[in-house]
């Protein structure tokens, strides 16, 4: 069954395994030798307005002097994983070192052989449930699923999902990415479904797929991926995003033009992205040194100042790291207590769901 979360600002205390003693830890001079003689880190699909991650790979570069060789940053989780299969046998610059993906992706990325096992000095922070108990994968930061809304062209925001389908919203509803790679999509639709369902998530996928299918149908729904521009631009004037995402691009346009950021009444799915390191890294040594920034309490504020809800959130709450200036530019938290964490099993089922039967059910290409 999905958890109901009631507190989304405060991960239960029941996940956390706190350890400040661990958490203070820095990495080793060894590893941080050994990654600048590497001299290199390359990721893929980090925007740099997704979760602050311009200021966040600023950030690393500074502190270590690495270079960061940056890949494809608009692709999609399944994008990453064909990347690392892709280039097994590439040590060159298009193989990637990390990946940053859904959280149904890092089962079945380690199933498959394709990332390896580390564990990061502030380990212990990690709520048990966000990561691999061997360390091959482990989240990283969450969020909600919300609705982006240009008020220039929407005057009256939609409240729910079932608004979305009212004519008013007519050639306005646009998803962040293609449903059939792009993990925000994937779980934009099963969000939709959650809600048409009654919070059945035996039936998300299904439902998701019949909601995106009428949107279609009656010309709601514009096939383009949602992001900052094309919301500039009034060709996506509402956008299902994570809540991260959307305040991001909101904020980013100064003004132009006004925007909210709608947190659904109903089917407010919650997902965390987990970090991995590619089982065949050209640059090993710099993949670790990167996932121990990004596990540190700089790393984490990083993201929080992107928006985001960093996994040690609580950890670094409890030690209070966090100011007061980053939690006043988050959305209420009542806005989250209807939140729903899904389980492994529930999105692995709605992401096949989705993913396979887009195509013949919806009948959009996203582009």
């Amino acid at each position: 069954m999905i958890s109901n979360i009631s507190r989304l600002l405060s991960l239960s205390t029941a996940m956390i395994v706190a350890s400040t003693a661990i958490a203070a830890a820095e990495p080793s001079a060894e590893l941080i030798a050994a990654a600048k003689k590497e001299g290199t880190l390359t990721t893929i699909a980090l925007p740099h307005d997704w979760c602050g991650y311009g200021d966040v790979i600023a950030g690393f570069k500074a502190k270590y002097g690495l270079e960061v060789n940056e890949l494809n940053p608009d692709a999609g989780s399944g994008d990453e994983v064909e990347a690392i299969k892709a280039n097994k046998g590439n040590t060159g610059p298009q193989a990637p070192d990390v990946i940053d993906v859904g959280l149904s992706f890092g089962p079945s990325a380690k199933k498959d052989g394709l990332i390896q096992p580390y564990k990061v000095s502030t380990w212990d922070s990690i709520p048990d449930t966000a990561k691999d108990a061997d360390g091959f994968w482990y989240g990283d930061y969450y969020g909600v699923l919300s609705f982006l809304v240009n008020k220039d062209l929407v005057k009256q925001s939609p409240a729910d999902w079932a608004d979305l389908k009212k004519s008013d919203y007519a050639n306005t509803v646009a998803l962040a990415g293609d449903p059939r790679t792009a993990n925000q999509a994937v779980q934009g639709v099963y969000a939709a479904g959650l809600s048409a369902s009654g919070g059945n998530a035996a039936k998300a996928g299904e439902e998701g797929l019949k909601f995106f299918a009428e949107l279609n149908k009656n010309g709601n729904f514009v096939p383009v991926v949602g992001k900052a521009a094309p919301f500039a631009q009034g060709s996506t004037p509402i956008i299902v995003a994570w809540d991260y995402n959307a305040l991001s691009w909101g904020q980013s346009l100064k003004g132009n033009p006004p925007f909210e950021v709608i947190v659904p009444k109903t089917g407010v799915v919650a997902g965390v992205y987990v970090q991995a390191i590619s089982a065949f890294a050209p640059h090993p040594n710099a993949a670790k040194l990167w996932m121990e920034y990004l596990y540190s309490d700089e790393g984490q504020l990083g993201w929080l100042k992107g928006y985001c809800h960093p996994i040690r959130f609580n950890d670094l709450a409890k030690k209070n790291k966090i100011p007061k200036d980053l939690l006043d530019k988050l959305p209420p938290a009542a806005a989250y207590e209807k939140a729903v964490f899904p389980t492994l099993e529930e999105q692995a089922a709605g992401k096949e769901a989705i993913t396979k039967n887009w195509d013949s059910v919806v009948g959009a290409a996203v582009k």
